[in-house]
């Protein structure tokens, strides 16, 4: 029995359970997976690959705790920038996690990839690349400029590669609070040409109210106002469970807990 999951490379996906065939050449499979069926297997990967993106997000210092004051203007106990990736082998890791979750996602039906300026861009391009290793899919990159170019060949207000009429975007970002971000974005994709956007990827879901008025995350409201579903890679919740009692000391888990009672969507509240 196989059991296949999506978030892995084609190289990688068959590797948790093939190396489990015993000397006698009988196939075993793991203890954790013994009882469980397929989709309780599957489960179990995304737990790990997931524990290991929020590890790999506090050793690279993206995810921090303390005090911070949001773009929203809201008091946050957390902050997660991604302009903390600064080396060659945090970007290429980084382009894994993002291409395996957007594999997972939203499958092979896209065309491009779009990376708002700024931090976008380099999250484009790490992942373009990156999809391409581990799926060999070849995506193009498409990224704004703040500045539109009016000299050269490539003048204009796109970076990397044109949007073309029947494309299937991808937009990939850092983390969104309000959605107010996809308010600037999305104009700028659909005014290129008659595109699609299959959904849009970011590192993680704040699972935070967009407004105060509103009870719905942020990703929710994009999805309901734009009809794209809007996924992270992993929730502020499975970020609580991994850290708690390590990372996490019981003051900050208070402070959590504090600030989402406040500013919490009916998700967090209800978990």
């Amino acid at each position: 029995m196989r059991i296949k999951s999506n978030i892995f490379s084609p190289k990688e996906q068959w590797a948790s359970i093939s190396i489990l065939r015993n000397n006698d050449g009988k196939q075993h499979l793991p203890l954790a997976c013994l009882a469980m069926t397929e989709k309780k297997c599957y489960t179990v990967a995304m737990e790990q690959y997931k524990k290991e993106f929020i590890d790999f997000m506090v050793q690279c210092q993206v995810l921090k705790f303390g005090s911070f004051t949001l773009k929203s203007g809201r008091k946050s106990p957390f902050f997660m920038n991604a302009g903390a990736y600064v080396t060659g082998s945090q970007l290429a890791k980084l382009g894994e996690y993002y291409a395996q979750a957007i594999h997972a996602n939203f499958g092979d039906d896209f065309d491009v990839l779009f990376g708002p300026a700024y931090k976008g861009i380099p999250l484009a391009v790490t992942t373009v690349i990156a999809y391409q290793k581990l799926y060999g899919k070849e995506i193009r990159y498409c990224s704004n400029r703040k500045e539109v170019k009016d000299h050269g060949a490539d003048k204009g207000a796109i970076l990397g590669s044109e949007l073309k009429d029947g494309d299937r975007v991808v937009i990939i970002e850092d983390v969104t609070t309000s959605g107010k971000s996809i308010e600037e974005t999305y104009p700028i994709v659909t005014g290129q040409a008659k595109v699609t956007v299959v959904g849009e990827m970011v590192s993680l879901n704040r699972m935070e109210k967009a407004s105060a008025d509103c009870s719905k995350s942020a990703l929710d409201t994009i999805t309901e106002k734009y009809g794209f579903p809007a996924r992270a890679i992993v929730t502020m919740k499975e970020v609580k469970e991994a850290l708690t009692g390590t990372v996490l000391t019981p003051e900050l888990v208070k402070e959590i807990d504090d600030y989402y009672a406040e500013w919490g969507c009916a998700e967090a509240l209800s978990s």
